[in-house]
């Protein structure tokens, strides 16, 4: 039988979790939430069962004409695993509240605390950690793509420490009451930022230090990373290393890569919403001078964590072993070599 898979909170990440779980064969979605009755809440009805979020909003959804299947507290007994995609802060507070009381393993996002969950994940780092674990939480983007890559780096390479920028977007595409226009912010002014101590939540023996600036865009995060390395090491040693690893896609300036405006331009030919699921790592970008080894990275922030959460579902219920996981998660997304 197929793992029955709750989404509350179909929004930017939600959406896309219930998209990746309907490709799997060994789960589906059962349920999904809206907070709201909005143009997404049309279209999650079209598309799957809808429960409302907060009990006290469905005369709302009654008023819009929105079909509905009941509140949050009908949909969990009919599941065997909820993934949260609340807006930061909420699933927390939905633990308390509902996923407890329910008796129900749940799966958080980046946006929580670590406190939130037993575990921290990303599946090619940890997966074995969450195997059995009640609440599991998947890493943010941008810990997601700094942990892929240093992962990769550290079981390959002898490696010392990492100083990583963080040039994030400053809302995702769809955020249109908030933004920088005409400004590049330091966030936070202060070092470090939360990126280098959430990444040691899965790869506690990474000696990091990060720093980040929001920038006028909402396309991509770019991150500039600075690692030691403790034994000598060529720049076609770690395209070879990186090149083996599905969930990172190398690409090449002198193929027209010269910014995320083109990356994602790519991606639009590729996918479904345009999701990279991938680190895009430029090739150019990778170099020594010294013991110090330089890359320079892209991460899509709207769909790098998608395939994390699916592992993570195989991982908490046992379903799988982690290499058959990750390979049946990456064939269903269609993660691979493309060049």
């Amino acid at each position: 039988m197929k793992v029955k898979v709750a989404i509350n909170g179909y929004g930017t990440i939600g959406k896309r979790v219930a998209d990746a779980v309907s490709l799997q064969d060994d789960m589906e979605v059962v349920g999904v939430t809206k907070t709201r009755p909005d143009f997404e809440a049309k279209l999650a009805a079209k598309r799957y069962p809808l429960y409302v979020a907060k009990p006290e909003n469905v005369e709302l959804f009654e008023k819009a004409g929105i079909e509905i299947q009941g509140t949050i507290e009908d949909l969990l007994p009919k599941a065997d695993i909820v993934v949260d995609c609340s807006p930061n802060k909420v699933g927390a507070e939905n633990k308390a509240k509902y996923y407890e009381k329910a008796g129900i393993k749940a799966i958080f996002q980046g946006g929580e605390k670590k406190d939130v969950a037993e575990v921290s994940f990303n599946a090619l780092a940890n997966y074995d950690e969450a195997k059995g674990k009640n609440y599991v939480r998947v890493v943010s983007c941008n810990t997601t793509g700094l942990t892929r890559l240093i992962y990769m780096l550290k079981t390959n390479f002898k490696i010392g420490r990492v100083r990583a920028t963080m040039l994030r977007r400053v809302v995702d595409p769809k955020e249109d009451k908030k933004g920088l226009v005409n400004g590049i912010m330091p966030d936070p002014v202060s070092i470090p930022s939360h990126h280098g101590p959430d990444v040691k939540t899965v790869l506690p023996d990474v000696d990091i230090v990060t720093t980040a600036f929001k920038l006028p865009t909402t396309l991509m995060h770019v991150h500039a990373l600075n690692v030691e390395m403790k034994e000598a090491v060529k720049p076609e040693n770690v395209i070879s290393v990186l090149d083996q690893e599905p969930r990172i896609m190398l690409v090449s300036a002198e193929d027209g890569f010269t910014s995320t405006a083109k990356v994602i331009e790519f991606a639009r030919e590729l996918r479904l919403r345009y999701d990279l699921y991938e680190n895009v790592v430029w090739k150019e970008s990778i170099g020594v001078d010294g013991n110090d080894l330089f890359v320079t990275q892209a991460i899509h922030q709207e769909a790098i964590v998608v395939p994390e959460n699916i592992d993570a579902i195989r991982a908490m219920l046992e379903l799988a072993e982690r290499d058959e996981s990750i390979r049946k998660t990456n064939e269903t997304l269609g993660i691979q070599k493309v060049f």
